[in-house]
C-alpha cells in the first residue's frame, strides 16, 4: 500500500528542522566564561620577568599630609630705619641683593647731622676747660683759698658737662659717625647706613630725593640660616603631634626631594578656620629655599608591623586595588586587596577574608603584565 505524498514532505520538514537547531546548541556551549585566574607559559614568565615570595613584616608609619611655608624667625628679619630725617642721597639696593655685614646700603643728607656734630666738638671744647677750672677749684678747695661753694659749683658743671658729652657721642653713633675720630676738618652733612647682618634685601621702600623720617622703614633683610617650616594643622589632628615628631617636607614642583626636619613648637591659638601653627626646624639648611615658599610635608604620627608587599605588587583595576596569589608553579589567581600606608617601597596589607599574608605567596613583581594578559584574555 502506497503512502501518501504528503507524508514523506512532513517527515523532511521535521529532520531539517532539528538539524537546523543543532548548531546553536553548540554555540552557546562554547562561549567562554569569566575567570580571575591567568596561566603562563615558561617564555611569558620569563618576558614578565614576574617573581614570587610571601609578605614581609615591616614597621610602616602612619603619616599626616599638611601642607606649610618657609618663614624666617623674627630675629632673622631687620626692617631698617634711620635715627634722624633726612633726604636719601643715593642707594644701589634691589629685592633680592646679598648684602654682608657692614656693607654700605645708603647715604642721606640733612642739616641735623652737621647741627649735631657741632653741638658734640663745642660740648668737647667746653669739658676741657671745665677739666681744667676743676682742677684749679680743688687745690683752691684744699688750702681753703676758695670757699667750698664755689668749689662745688664747678664739680657739678664739670660732671654735667661730661654726661652732655657722652650722650651727644652716643647720638653721633646711631648715625654711624664715630665721634672719637670726629674733628673740625671731618665734618660731613651726610650719613650713611649700613647693613646690620649678613642677608639678603627684601623690600627697597624709598627712592633717591626722598625725605624720610625715623618711623619710616626704609629696607627690609632677612638672614635666610635658621629658616622655619610653619605647618597648617587643623585642630582634630592636634592629639596626634608632639615636640620633636620627624616631618619631611618638601616642594610641589620637587617631591622627590625631602628635607627632614623636626617639630619644634605647636601653637596654642586656634584661629578662625580651626586650624594651629606648628613651628619646625630643617635639620640642614638649603640655599635653594626662601621665605614665603610655600611647602608639602608628611608629619610621621604612628607606627606599627603589619604584613607588607612591594608597591610593583600591588595593581589598580576600576577603582580596586588587587594582587596575584600563586596557585600554581605558573597559574595566578587575581585577589582584591585592602592596602594601608607605603613606606620605602612597601606597602601595608590590612587585614582581610580574601587575603591569608601569612602562609600565601604572591607576585612581588611583573603583576602588572599578569593583569594585562588576564583582561585581554577576557575580552577575546
Amino acid at each position: 500500500m502506497k503512502k501518501p505524498l504528503y507524508l514523506y514532505f512532513l517527515a523532511a520538514g521535521l529532520l531539517y528542522g532539528c538539524s537546523s537547531e543543532q548548531p546553536a546548541e553548540s554555540t552557546v556551549a562554547e562561549k567562554p566564561q569569566e575567570t580571575n585566574l591567568v596561566q603562563l607559559t615558561p617564555a611569558q614568565m620569563e618576558n614578565a620577568s614576574v617573581e614570587t615570595g610571601k609578605p614581609e613584616r615591616k614597621t610602616i608609619s602612619t603619616v599626616l599630609q599638611v601642607n606649610g611655608v618657609m618663614e624666617a624667625p623674627p630675629q632673622n628679619v631687620v626692617s631698617v630705619s634711620v635715627p634722624l630725617g633726612g633726604y636719601l642721597k643715593e642707594t644701589t639696593l634691589l629685592p633680592g641683593m646679598h648684602l654682608k655685614k657692614g656693607q654700605l646700603m645708603a647715604e642721606l643728607e640733612d642739616q641735623t647731622y652737621i647741627q649735631l656734630q657741632q653741638d658734640y666738638l663745642t660740648a668737647q671744647a667746653r669739658l676741657a676747660y671745665l677739666e681744667q677750672d676743676f682742677s684749679r677749684q680743688r687745690d683752691l678747695n684744699q688750702s681753703k683759698a676758695s670757699s667750698d661753694k664755689i668749689f662745688q659749683q664747678t664739680q657739678a658743671d664739670y660732671k654735667s658737662q661730661q654726661v652732655l658729652l657722652k650722650a651727644l657721642g652716643e647720638k653721633l653713633r646711631m648715625v654711624g659717625v664715630n665721634p672719637n675720630r670726629l674733628t673740625e676738618s671731618t665734618l660731613t652733612r651726610t650719613m650713611r647706613l649700613y647693613s646690620p647682618i649678613d642677608g639678603y634685601v627684601t623690600k627697597v621702600n624709598v627712592n633717591i630725593g626722598k625725605y624720610v623720617v625715623p618711623t619710616d622703614v626704609l629696607f627690609e633683610l632677612v638672614d635666610p640660616r635658621d629658616l622655619h617650616l610653619m605647618l597648617t594643622v587643623f585642630e582634630k589632628d592636634l592629639d596626634k603631634l608632639e615636640i620633636g615628631q620627624q616631618v619631611l617636607a618638601h616642594r610641589a614642583n620637587q617631591p622627590e626631594k625631602k628635607y627632614p626636619a623636626k617639630i619644634i613648637y605647636i601653637g596654642k591659638d586656634v584661629a578662625d578656620d580651626r586650624a594651629v601653627e606648628v613651628h619646625c626646624h630643617l635639620e640642614k639648611e638649603d640655599a635653594s629655599l626662601v621665605p614665603g615658599m610655600f611647602m608639602n610635608a608628611e608629619i610621621e604620627v604612628q607606627s606599627k608591623e603589619a604584613y607588607t608587599l612591594p608597591e610593583d605588587a600591588i595593581v589598580r583595576y576600576g577603582n580596586k586595588q588587587y594582587v596575584f596569589a600563586v596557585r600554581d608553579s605558573s597559574i595566578f589567581e587575581m585577589v582584591e586587596a585592602q592596602t594601608g600606608n607605603s613606606e620605602q617601597g612597601y606597602t601595608a596589607l590590612l587585614p582581610s577574608a580574601a587575603l591569608q599574608p601569612e602562609s600565601q605567596t604572591y607576585v612581588t613583581r611583573g603583576a602588572y603584565a599578569l593583569l594585562m594578559k588576564l583582561k585581554n584574555k577576557e575580552e577575546e
